[in-house]
């Protein structure tokens, strides 16, 4: 199958290729939607590292569970769910490790993308540096919320799909989220027009692209070692 038939296929046919043995389809998946995924990763976890892993060990996950999938929500909700689920696993076990403190503002010059550090006015970037501290502040949970609702832009049932709790309970996560950020980002408001609007646009994404993994470089786009250097979960 070539490059422009695999472009006309939806992402449902793609995985059931993918599951059929096709060696191709797996990979467009991954070209359509990991800039998507590596976003809210990088966002829910705040370090470009640990965001990574995650995405990687979570396509991983997906190309070994593609079998299970049976339609009953979108391709790109349930690789958002399994993205997110990775986040918030690797959030809790770094919670419960005692480790040295990381030096914030290291970190956070390390979540801006390679383009708007480089092109972005200093006013731009030190906001996203503030929006990116506050965040770190929030329990995982909200941050999540958060992240997909006021970020990424996803409406508040597509997001409670993703995360799998009722509707009702990202509404909640979002509303102490925002009430615990309030307090630090008001004076970002005369800025940015809109507090609430934590992304600075909605359904606005940088365009990151997931490094890449270490490994061979003959691996193939549809090899799970060419989306996590060879490990993960299942």
């Amino acid at each position: 199958m070539d490059d422009v038939t695999l472009g006309d296929t939806s992402d449902q046919d793609l995985l059931a290729r993918h599951v059929k043995g096709d060696p191709d389809a797996f990979g467009e998946l991954v070209r359509r939607h990991r800039d998507r995924l590596w976003a809210v990763a990088l966002r829910t976890l705040g370090d470009r590292e640990e965001a990574a892993d995650a995405v990687q060990d979570a396509l991983v996950s997906a190309y070994r569970a593609a079998h299970t999938f049976r339609g009953q929500s979108a391709v790109t909700t349930w690789l958002h769910r399994i993205t997110v689920n990775a986040c918030l696993d690797r959030a809790r076990k770094a919670a419960s490790r005692k480790t040295a403190p990381v030096d914030d503002a290291e970190r956070l010059d390390q979540l801006l993308e390679p383009h708007e550090s480089a092109e972005a006015p200093a006013e731009r970037q030190d906001l996203h540096r503030e929006l990116i501290a506050a965040l770190a502040t929030l329990p995982v949970e909200q941050r999540a919320a958060l992240v997909l609702v006021d970020m990424q832009g996803y409406p508040v049932a597509e997001a409670a799909r993703v995360l799998e709790v009722p509707t009702g309970t990202v509404k909640s996560r979002c509303a102490r989220g925002r009430a615990r950020l309030l307090p630090l980002l008001t004076h970002l408001r005369t800025n940015t027009g809109d507090s609430n609007d934590l992304g600075g646009g909605r359904n606005r994404t940088h365009g990151a692209s997931v490094p890449p993994a270490s490994g061979p470089k003959d691996a193939g786009p549809s090899d799970p070692a060419a989306v996590k250097g060879g490990g993960g979960r299942a």
